[in-house]
């Protein structure tokens, strides 16, 4: 008989990242949204459930890959470290996702198949070797923020507009922003494992200003889409979501310029997150 207790639930749902898939999935219906309010359901279904399946086997085989290093910087949130679950549960989870992520998105488009299979590679460079970059991999998983919006809009019309442009380079600057911050966090891990981190090669406090400096850049640019894109242009149901949103990133980043602790930053990971759902519950309300 299947118990909770040898299915743990809990433990899948952070080996996967699920409430990070459902967030990109989220990002795909409002690139949807955005470019055609009245595009077919399905295929808008179909581009979520891509994002969902994908982002949730690239973050169970980031776990199977990193299990080393997160043992040493004692990553406790990591149920493969806790001992929930094994590598082999992990791989096999990471398996099973990844060719459902890619059949949803041929049922869609050739193009988006493309698009879909173009990320898929580019995550596995990551996870192989791009990590170990530095700058190089923070700005692959900041763009893999990005690309929801920017496939919701090639599903919609084979293409990238101006609008869901200007909502990808925020979700990009803000998400580098963020993980480079995270990445101070694990500076020892990194170190002993030769990962050229911005923390490890120019030291935590020059991370902390370049991580706070992003976050200063992405509420900047949150205004725009207020001003510019018609589907927001003075729309609250957009504009009080992002302004809460960047009202935490601004308090994150003056308080990480105090103090940047590998224990602050797990806090200021979970206040960052807050805001980037936020964020995009206003990139959602507003397409509406």
């Amino acid at each position: 008989m299947l118990t909770l207790k040898r299915f743990p639930i809990r433990a899948i749902w952070q080996l996967l990242r699920l409430e990070h898939g459902l967030m990109y999935g989220a990002g795909v219906v409002v690139g949807v949204f955005i470019v055609n309010r009245f595009f077919n359901p399905v295929y808008v279904v179909y581009g979520f459930l891509t994002a969902l399946f994908l982002q949730s086997s690239a973050f169970a085989l980031n776990d199977y890959l990193d299990f080393e290093i997160d043992v040493l910087n004692e990553r406790n949130d990591r149920p493969l470290v806790r001992g929930e679950l094994t590598r082999r549960t992990a791989i096999t989870l990471s398996l099973v996702f990844l060719p459902l992520g890619l059949l949803f998105s041929i049922l869609i488009s050739f193009i988006a198949f493309i698009f879909a299979f173009l990320i898929v590679i580019i995550g596995y460079l990551y996870n192989i070797k791009l990590k170990k970059l530095g700058i190089i991999g923070n700005s692959y998983i900041a763009f893999s923020m990005a690309a929801p919006f920017l496939y919701g809009s090639i599903i919609a019309s084979n293409s990238i507009s101006i609008p869901i442009l200007i909502l990808s380079v925020i979700a990009f600057i803000s998400g580098l922003g963020r993980e480079i911050m995270k990445d101070i966090e694990d500076v020892f891990g990194d170190r002993t494992r030769s990962v050229r981190s911005v923390p490890v090669v120019k030291g935590s406090s020059f991370a902390a200003k370049i991580s706070v400096s992003f976050y200063i850049f992405a509420v900047l640019l949150s205004v725009v889409p207020y001003l510019v894109v018609n589907q927001y242009a003075f729309d609250l149901k957009y504009g009080i979501p992002v302004l809460l949103a960047d009202v935490i990133f601004l308090y994150t980043a003056a308080e990480m310029l105090k103090n940047f602790s590998p224990e602050m930053i797990k806090r200021y990971r979970k206040l960052t997150l807050l805001a980037m759902v936020l964020g995009l519950l206003g990139f959602i309300w507003g397409a509406f």
